[in-house]
């Protein structure tokens, strides 16, 4: 079984490259980010043509989550995180899917730090790591896939440089901690543990030309819980995606699991 999270930025914009990716690579349950549509506009009959079911939580302009599934539909448990009833941005979506629970999450990207976005990118980690944890305690097969917005670490297999983004939002120590708690539940960051030894970047800005020199950054997570841990066999990056014509600024990252 395939499982993938990418960042889209953009479904409807960018559905071509979905949809070619979707036939090239076959994943069997897909997590999306970055939809910017309103969910009326969510291209759901495109992908089912594709063989995709999908469930969804949109938002005009901005934000947006989906879970696709081939050959099956999602059954959704959650359009939001748990945790601030007043928070409505369209972050956080979860769903059964073919015997797993799948979160999709874009956690907010923090900057400018300091000031009200960042502190809302730490409260909402919070909110991430508390629910997180009640998903351990439930026993179930349980994968959260999607846009954590932070890199681990300065280790060159997380970015290309520390230096050029010291500033930024994604490396302050407050969200590199929050990612270190949720670990230590007992989640399995599926790209250490099974993919490739050389860097595999997950975003590359669409300036400067950091793609052409492979100067990217690790911010596309899966996280596979303790029950689920045992049937990991592969992970990796689809780097070559990121090489489109019109793409997105992130590359799929998947990984396969024994049935």
């Amino acid at each position: 079984m395939k499982l993938a999270t990418f960042n889209i930025n953009g479904i409807n914009t960018r559905l071509p490259l979905l949809l070619k990716w979707l036939e090239d690579s076959r994943p069997d349950i897909v997590c999306l980010q970055e939809l910017k549509t309103p969910g009326l506009r969510f291209p759901a009959g495109a992908l089912r043509d594709a063989g995709y079911e999908a469930v969804w939580a949109g938002q005009k302009s901005w934000n947006g989550v989906a879970i696709l599934s081939r050959g099956a539909t999602p059954v959704l448990t959650r359009e939001r995180l748990p945790g601030d009833p007043g928070d409505k941005q369209a972050r956080y979506i979860e769903a059964a899917v073919k015997g797993i629970v799948v979160g999709c999450l874009y956690l907010p990207n923090g900057n400018p730090q300091p000031g009200p976005t960042f502190d809302y990118k730490q409260a909402w980690f919070a909110r991430l790591n508390r629910h997180a944890k009640s998903l351990l305690k439930s026993g179930a097969p349980v994968v959260l896939a999607g846009d954590y917005n932070v890199v681990p670490s300065d280790d060159i297999s997380d970015i290309y440089s520390p230096a050029s983004w010291a500033k930024d939002a994604l490396l302050q120590p407050e969200p590199r901690a929050a990612f270190r708690r949720l670990l230590a539940q007992g989640w399995t960051d599926a790209l250490i543990a099974k993919g490739p030894k050389t860097p595999t970047y997950t975003f590359w800005t669409y300036w400067r030309n950091r793609y052409a020199q492979d100067k990217g950054l690790r911010i596309d997570h899966m996280l596979v819980s303790p029950s689920l841990a045992p049937r990991l066999k592969k992970a990796g990056v689809d780097r070559d995606v990121r090489g489109e014509q019109g793409t997105s600024d992130h590359a799929p990252v998947w990984l396969t699991l024994k049935r």
